[in-house]
């Protein structure tokens, strides 16, 4: 397996990990400032950007606004987990090309546009993405009191390990 393929099925992996850790009323809880999110909606915008991958491969263009913003996951960890089993299921069956061509259509603030990428440029920015809501779900479990035991949960590899702003 190549390893932009395994790095994402493995940073993915850890949504599961997190939701078998979780109950369902921790998921949907938004009662965290300031933007009252929940750790269920960033769980399901993570599996949408995946989704909208997937379905868009056979025809070459991923349509990451084409969200299928499904509520019951960010609400019911089982189901939740059914969906991230789902996706990593898809993701191993990827025939993987790191330099096929891919139109991605996404809306960067300025209406929708289309941006050429190779299947490789767009697993590392699914990866990244995911690390960077998994960072966000960091602080809503913290404020939460939730302790979820995964070091490397929301930190970048590239993250200066114990760096401070001193």
């Amino acid at each position: 397996m190549n390893q932009i393929l395994a790095a994402t099925i493995s940073t993915l992996s850890k949504s599961k990990d997190l939701l078998q850790h979780l109950k369902d009323e921790q998921l949907c809880d938004a009662s965290v400032s300031p933007y009252y999110s929940c750790v269920g909606s960033h769980i399901r915008h993570i599996l949408d950007f995946y989704d909208c991958i997937i379905h868009g491969l056979p025809n070459e263009l991923i349509d990451l606004t084409a969200r299928k913003r499904d509520l019951r996951v960010q609400e019911d960890c089982a189901y939740a987990i059914s969906n991230v089993e789902r996706i990593l299921k898809s993701l191993e069956n990827i025939e993987y090309e790191a330099d096929k061509r891919l139109a991605v259509v996404d809306d960067l603030g300025q209406g929708k546009m289309t941006v050429n990428y190779t299947l490789g440029a767009l697993l590392a920015q699914a990866n990244s993405h995911t690390i960077h809501h998994y960072a966000i779900i960091n602080y809503i479990l913290d404020a939460l009191n939730i302790a979820f035991d995964d070091q490397s949960f929301g930190y970048n590899p590239t993250t200066p390990v114990g760096f401070t702003s001193n």
